[in-house]
């Protein structure tokens, strides 16, 4: 089977590279895309180098499947061009979320809405993915009315300048002397802005949290979301405050999260046991703990949640939902 990877040579993109490796996905021919300024530079994929290629020269190789992290602008463009071309395309992108026409998919959530006429999938953003994998399962058994939501991000969400960025800021030189990519400062500093402000005084980032829980969970959800940068390179962190319909115990809520695929319960306090991105860098499930009654309303919750945003926020998930894919035979190891 034929596998590319378009963007390649980014963040998310050489994290999709190692994800592939790593989950032994079926590769025959591996062929990396990035834009014309790469083309040309070389990537590993289990052990053998491959040239970067164009987009056009890729279509024309006729791949299976597309795993795209190359922005928004570009899948708008590329990515009807892949699927015309009989490729499946997974997209890291915002560009294709919110159409009613594209599906978009936690492999744990809702595979099962995948059918073989989807063409272009789209993964979800980052904040989304790791707090509905908690949150899926506890809507099921107690119906959410109502999320409130704060984020913690890393600067990896952002991608390699904003790394480029914080070092600048750490090896001491002043604002200005650097390329920034950022308003402000982010070392030592809090940025409650990440993507651009709306007319209703929320920010993209926010509002794609509320449209993604509707469309891959429920519209029915009440969501509120106050996103934030934060100074660390890898790891997303999120508290989040539910509101129950129903009753819960604390104990089916730590049952229900202990059984669930791709979330890891870390909830100890006594023992200083909580999530931390520190550590949840490299791992590809979300670390809940902090869990405990909210006593302002009559069935609330609050958790905190952690996970690589670079892994399941993004390369991991797309990975899966391309495994889902080839389970449901909707590629072909022939191709």
């Amino acid at each position: 089977m034929k596998v590319a990877i378009v963007g390649a040579t980014g963040l998310v993109g050489t994290r999709m590279i190692q994800v592939l490796e790593e989950r032994k996905f079926p590769v025959d021919e591996f062929i990396p895309v990035a834009s014309e300024q790469s083309v040309g530079k070389t990537v590993v994929f289990c052990g053998k180098p491959y040239i970067v290629v164009s987009a056009d020269e890729a279509i024309a190789r006729r791949p299976a499947l597309a795993i795209f992290s190359a922005g928004a602008a570009a899948s708008r463009v590329l990515a009807p061009r892949f699927a015309a071309a009989g490729c499946r395309v997974v997209d890291n992108s915002s560009c294709w979320r919110m159409d009613p026409d594209k599906k978009l998919v936690v492999p744990e959530i809702n595979a099962d809405v995948l059918t073989a006429d989807d063409w272009i999938i789209a993964n979800p953003n980052c904040s989304t993915i790791q707090m509905l994998l908690p949150l899926a399962p506890l809507h099921k058994a107690f119906t959410i009315k109502r999320v409130v939501v704060s984020t913690y991000q890393s600067i990896t969400g952002t991608g390699q300048k904003a790394v480029v960025q914080m070092a600048a800021e750490r090896e001491g030189k002043a604002w200005g002397e650097y390329p920034a990519v950022y308003p402000y400062p982010i070392d030592g500093n809090i940025l409650p802005h990440i993507d651009s402000f709306l007319d209703n005084g929320y920010t993209k980032e926010e509002m794609k949290m509320v449209n993604e829980t509707h469309k891959i969970l429920d519209p029915a959800i009440a969501v509120s979301a106050t996103t934030v940068r934060v100074p660390v390179r890898g790891g997303h962190s999120e508290s989040v405050n539910v509101e129950f319909d129903k009753p819960f115990e604390l104990a089916d809520v730590r049952r229900i999260l202990g059984n669930t695929s791709g979330v890891v319960v870390q909830d100890d306090p006594a023992h200083n046991v909580y999530p931390m991105p520190l550590y949840a860098e490299g791992r590809d499930e979300v670390f809940v703990g902090r869990i405990r009654r909210d006593f302002t309303v009559l069935s609330g919750l609050n958790f905190w949640c952690v996970a690589d945003n670079l892994r399941k926020g993004s390369a991991t998930n797309a990975v899966q939902i391309a495994e889902v894919l080839l389970q449901k035979k909707f590629l072909s190891l022939q191709a």
